[in-house]
C-alpha cells in the first residue's frame, strides 16, 4: 500500500470522525422524560410510606420501624391476601389406599 493511499485513508476516517462528532453537537439534546409517579392507593399506604421513610434515617432499632418493614414485605410478596384452599393443597385428603 503506497504512503498516498494511506494518508487518503486516514484523511477519510478522520473526516468521517469529524462529521459524526458535528452531528452530534447540531442536534437539540431531548429532556429525559421523568419516571411515572406512583402514588399509594390509600391512607394506609401513605401511612406505611411515611413510617419507612422515617425509619430509613434511623440507625437504631425502633419497634414500629420493624413492625412497618415487616407490613412492607407482606405487601410486596402479597402475603396479605389470603389463598384459596384448592391453592394450598388443603383439600386434597390422604389416600387411604396408598402406601407410603
Amino acid at each position: 500500500m503506497s504512503r498516498t493511499a494511506k494518508i487518503a485513508g486516514v484523511a477519510a476516517l478522520a473526516g468521517l470522525m469529524m462529521t459524526v462528532a458535528i452531528v452530534a453537537a447540531v442536534q437539540p439534546d431531548e429532556p429525559a422524560s421523568a419516571p411515572p409517579l406512583i402514588l399509594p392507593a390509600d391512607e394506609d399506604q401513605a401511612g406505611l410510606a411515611r413510617e419507612l421513610d422515617r425509619c430509613a434515617s434511623l440507625t437504631m432499632p425502633d419497634s414500629g420501624c420493624e413492625a412497618a418493614w415487616a407490613a412492607n414485605r407482606r405487601r410486596f410478596f402479597r402475603q396479605d391476601e389470603t389463598t384459596p384452599a384448592t391453592e394450598r393443597g388443603d383439600d386434597m385428603a390422604p389416600d387411604e389406599g396408598a402406601r407410603p
